[in-house]
């Protein structure tokens, strides 16, 4: 992945902020305009920050709500809008959309926008993560190998890292949510990452949800597969998880000396 320089450049919002709680925003990467949909805690002082990543129908309102619930339990939280403005309303626009992305160059801008909110002054840059669902879940692990600055990791039924050297360059702790039903990643998958992950000394996390599918976290899945216990159930140890890992995470060692 290529060295990512990162210059500052914020824009006014285009939502009404009567609207949400946050704001959409600008921020460079190299010369490439990148944009996002931005959420920030109330209250002076600094917080932890998490780069959020969405699932392949685009930066959809549900999105912006997870985004929004991110910044009202105490993080700087950044979703990264991965296709320009545009959000899919059928499965077809979603796969045509997600097929047009090169994956060096998601991580790439997901690694900018870490960057970015270690780079703010309300952000403690030694506590940034990463959460995603779907393609989000699959990009937001994929950050955490090209990314070591990334601290932790919620993956909600994102595919996993299946090669070994991926696996040891994690240095995030990695918390993962999966349907038992879920037909891709399945459950074996899923349990198979969790002992890969363990086996190479990293710090894992993993729960299969019985009677869950696919987006099973998410009420406006047009597929109907949303579960409110498993969903309620699955947030509340991401909440617990980020607190643990993030917000009362200390300095490195390396960064201290």
């Amino acid at each position: 992945m290529k060295r990512i320089l990162l210059t500052i450049a914020l824009a006014l919002s285009v939502v009404p902020p009567s609207a949400r709680a946050g704001d959409m925003i600008s921020f460079t990467q190299d010369d490439r305009k990148l944009n996002g949909y931005l959420a920030v805690p109330k209250g002076a002082g600094t917080h932890a920050a998490l780069v959020v990543v969405q699932e392949w129908w685009g930066l959809t309102p549900w999105v912006k709500g997870q985004t929004d619930s991110l910044a009202q339990n105490g993080y700087v939280a950044l979703a990264v809008d991965l296709y320009d403005g545009k959000v899919a309303t059928t499965s077809e626009e979603a796969h045509q959309y997600m097929s047009g992305l090169v994956e060096d160059d998601v991580v790439d801008k997901l690694a900018a926008a870490a960057a970015f909110l270690r780079s703010r002054g309300d952000v403690r840059g030694h506590a940034v993560g990463t959460i995603g669902w779907c393609m989000g879940g699959m990009y937001a692990i994929r950050l955490a190998v090209e990314y070591p600055a990334i601290r932790a990791v919620v993956m909600y039924y994102g595919a996993p890292v299946t090669d070994d050297e991926q696996i040891q360059a994690i240095q995030a702790s990695v918390l993962g949510h999966f349907g038992a039903d879920d037909k891709g990643p399945t459950a074996a998958q899923a349990r198979e990452f969790d002992a890969a992950l363990k086996k190479a000394g990293k710090k894992a996390e993993f729960y299969v949800y019985q009677g869950a599918g696919h987006a099973f976290a998410n009420p406006t899945n047009p597929w109907g597969g949303y579960r409110k216990e498993a969903a309620r159930t699955a947030w509340k140890r991401t909440l617990a998880f980020l607190d643990r890992e993030l917000k009362k995470a200390s300095i490195p060692k390396k960064a201290a000396d």
